[in-house]
């Protein structure tokens, strides 16, 4: 070989090689560049996930401070302090049952996004409860943001349906029109056993023309336009139609407590250490009160900034704060948020933000407790809901084991804040 040959080749073979390492050093940048940014957005990840689990805390001094603001507020409002941020409403019930009932009975449960009618016969003491019967209706979205006479005659037309298949199993006496126990589960100023003006709407629902009105004349018109012969002859709240249902069955129950799409507590107190009582005291001493502790606020409620923004967007600023925390209205919404800022700030689910993560409540909180009960050693059931709810087709086993720790955060911190009461 020509030694021009032989130089010719070392020159290609040395820039062949320089290429290579220039390839080479070129790939080992991008790998070391994507590995710290996986870093960085580890360190975000663990950086938002610190911050909630310190703002989520609940120790049990906490939950002992809230337990006596809680006492505090109850003793204020009994005295009817107008600066209270608890109802402690008087039912008007002052007799609970007793088991010695007979009769037919029918009953409407609206408290949240669904109503329930049922129907019951009872035996009194010996039979107890014969037979019962009950649907229950979903509300459609608009009729918790529409009008009070659409929404009243929706139900109406509901009940009237219900009725038409009472069957022979049920007994009316002849010449009796049938009886209606109301439970109404939002905010009431009772007036009597069987009348009361709607305070305000909880829960989502914002309708227009209730709030100052009685709602069992909202109702019996309602049933009037339908052709019902039907009368109200209780008006309740959920919580103490609970209590009501608890003393049934045991006559040692004296408080009830609801957690659900909202939460609330009844109990039974003396009537003679109610400041607030102005008429004559009852014959059996006490009165059943409705706490509406959903209403609960104080600076020792440990409030996140999701649960302040949660408030500021909700329909009720700065009511119900309490409620915004617990109930199961809002759990899914709170996790939403917190995997939203750590889809902006830790990109949890990619290099996109997920465009259903910021659609405000598409997780709700049965989809958020399926999540937190995944016990499968992928998730893959955290990963479906992740998947048809918020759009996000592929998640990794990391994503998935944060979210499903967000879930527990905001399931945890609900229920020790509902056991402090």
């Amino acid at each position: 070989m020509a030694k021009g040959a032989v130089v010719g080749t070392a020159v290609v073979v040395c820039a062949a090689a320089a290429t290579a390492v220039g390839v080479a050093v070129v790939v080992s940048r991008r790998r070391r560049r994507r590995r710290e940014a996986e870093d960085e957005r580890k360190r975000k990840a663990a950086a938002v996930i610190e911050e909630v689990e310190q703002a989520f805390s609940t120790p049990t001094a906490l939950l002992r401070g809230i337990a006596d603001a809680m006492v505090v507020e109850m003793e204020r409002c009994l005295r009817a302090d107008p600066h209270a941020p608890l109802k402690m409403l008087i039912s008007y019930v002052d007799n609970l049952p007793t088991g010695d009932e007979h009769g037919l009975f029918y009953a409407l449960d609206l408290g949240g996004t669904n109503f329930r009618v049922i129907r019951v016969q009872l035996g009194g003491r010996e039979k107890r409860v014969v037979k019962q019967q009950y649907e229950e209706v979903s509300i459609p979205p608009h009729l918790m943001v529409g009008t009070s006479t659409e929404l009243f005659d929706f139900i109406a037309a509901e009940l009237e349906k219900f009725v038409g298949i009472e069957g022979e199993d049920f007994h009316l006496p002849d010449g009796r029109q049938r009886d209606l126990g109301f439970t109404f589960s939002f905010p009431v100023h009772q007036t009597s056993i069987s009348s009361g003006t709607l305070i305000k709407w909880t829960k989502g629902f914002s309708i227009n023309g209730t709030v100052g009105e009685d709602v069992v004349g909202e109702l019996t018109r309602a049933m009037e336009r339908q052709g019902l012969d039907m009368k109200v002859t209780a008006l309740v709240n959920d919580t103490v139609g609970t209590l009501a249902g608890g003393r049934y069955v045991d006559n040692d129950v004296v408080a009830a407590v609801i957690l659900g799409t909202g939460t609330n507590a009844a109990y039974v107190e003396h009537a003679n250490v109610i400041p607030k009582w102005n008429g004559r005291l009852p014959r059996s001493g006490n009165m059943v009160i409705n706490m509406e502790w959903g209403n609960f606020r104080s600076d020792k409620l440990p409030r996140s900034e999701y649960d302040k923004a949660l408030d500021f967007e909700s329909l009720n600023p700065g009511e119900q704060i309490y409620e915004k925390m617990i109930s199961g209205m809002y759990l899914g919404e709170i996790v939403r948020r917190i995997l939203l800022k750590l889809a902006h700030d830790a990109s949890l689910f990619g290099d996109v933000v997920p465009p259903k993560l910021e659609q405000l409540f598409i997780l709700r909180t049965p989809d958020m407790s399926a999540m937190h009960h995944d016990t499968s050693h992928d998730l893959k059931h955290l990963g479906a809901k992740l998947k048809d709810i918020l759009g996000v087709p592929d998640t990794s086993l990391e994503a998935r084991y944060i979210t499903l720790h967000v879930c527990d955060l905001v399931a945890e911190r609900g229920a020790r804040l509902a056991a402090a009461k």
